[in-house]
């Protein structure tokens, strides 16, 4: 199932248990993977064990199978004031890269207007 939005997934043992039962149906329909974002450690580590597919895990502390960040959330590359606003505790950011991008598109509109 498509959940969407940063809300933390799986947060009480019944959903928890939805959640796992999810991910088996998923491995049983054919899933080469599954993707957990936003979800407890505790609960990745459980779907991780149980599954016999490999797990990514995105907020979802360390115990999935890979991790991965988005690069435009990790270098700070949206300069959207929404982006600004509201970053999830798990977009870490490494760098400020998006205002020097604005800037650049920018100044390439004013040269070939």
């Amino acid at each position: 199932s498509v959940i969407g939005g940063f809300r933390a997934q799986g947060r009480t043992a019944s959903r928890a248990r939805e959640m796992l039962d999810e991910a088996l149906r998923l491995q049983d329909a054919g899933a080469f993977a599954i993707v957990l974002e936003c979800v407890p450690s505790t609960v990745a580590q459980a779907v991780t064990e149980t599954l016999e597919i490999p797990t990514i895990g995105i907020g979802a502390g360390g115990q999935t199978s890979g991790q991965v960040l988005v690069y435009h959330d990790m270098l700070g590359m949206m300069s959207h004031p929404h982006h600004e606003a509201f970053m999830p505790k798990f977009c870490k950011q490494y760098a400020q890269v998006g205002h020097a991008i604005t800037q650049g598109l920018e100044q390439f509109k004013k040269d070939v207007e």
